[in-house]
């Protein structure tokens, strides 16, 4: 397994991916630094709160989603490429082994996108002159919680990209589905059903939104992340496991 992530690493590995890992969390550090009036007379904890709020609506509601989908179809990229697949599974390794280190891949990558979402946020802080206590506590739940709805997404996702050759076409499935997100989320019902949306509840500090699907329970929320997990990777492995090559 760790061949496979060293060898995977390899083939990612440049420029462009430095760009797509820091890009959204980039463009929410902006949008904090831009906003910073918002924030006046507010209590240090709250506006620590506000700015986390204001950077996670626009990094988890579109960027993040986007990128999760990007990373899935970029790790299948060079294997739907002259017979790619047929070479890597002629190797002594079993195709678990190959679908689940592809999976680790995309999850590492997501992390990191999260950690320079967080040092961006903390910078963002220091420069606007917060001073006193920073919520850790609420700071770490939301990265944590937005890396965790990231966990059935790209499974769907990686299924999805494993499954079709083309590189543009699980691109465009995902914009599809990542735009109605502004308007899914406002529903209470549909919202935390939706994989795409999952992110962006999961992320916002509790409190911060109290409409449509932002006031359900973290508990209600991560118990359907983790049923929507086990679905959507039991059955992208098991495709991939039976997939003629």
């Amino acid at each position: 397994m760790i061949r496979l992530l060293r060898s995977e690493w390899l083939k990612l590995r440049g420029a462009v991916l430095w760009i797509l890992l820091g890009t959204s969390p980039f463009i929410a550090a902006i949008a904090g630094l831009l906003s910073n009036g918002e924030r006046k007379g507010l209590a240090e904890e709250d506006a620590w709160i506000a700015l986390l709020g204001l950077m996670a609506v626009l990094h988890a509601i579109l960027f993040l989603p986007l990128l999760t989908g990007v990373f899935s179809a970029l790790v299948c990229r060079y294997e739907h490429i002259s017979g790619g697949w047929k070479q890597l599974l002629s190797l002594p390794v079993t195709r678990t082994k190959v679908y689940f280190s592809k999976y680790i891949m995309v999850m590492l990558l997501t992390a990191t996108v999260q950690l320079l979402f967080l040092i961006l946020l903390l910078a963002v802080g220091k420069t606007l002159g917060f001073e006193g206590a920073i919520p850790w506590k609420i700071i770490f739940g939301s990265i944590a919680g937005g890396f965790i709805a990231c966990l059935p997404l790209a499974a769907l996702q990686l299924a999805v990209s494993t499954a079709w050759s083309s590189f543009a076409a699980p691109m465009a499935i995902n914009v599809i589905f990542t735009l109605p997100n502004m308007l899914i989320v406002n529903s209470a019902e549909f919202g935390p059903l939706y994989p795409w949306a999952q992110p962006v509840l999961a992320m916002l500090p509790t409190g911060t939104m109290e409409f449509g699907a932002f006031h359900l329970s973290m508990a209600s929320l991560f118990g359907t992340i983790g049923g929507s997990f086990v679905l959507f990777a039991t059955v992208g492995w098991t495709y991939f496991t039976r997939k003629a090559i």
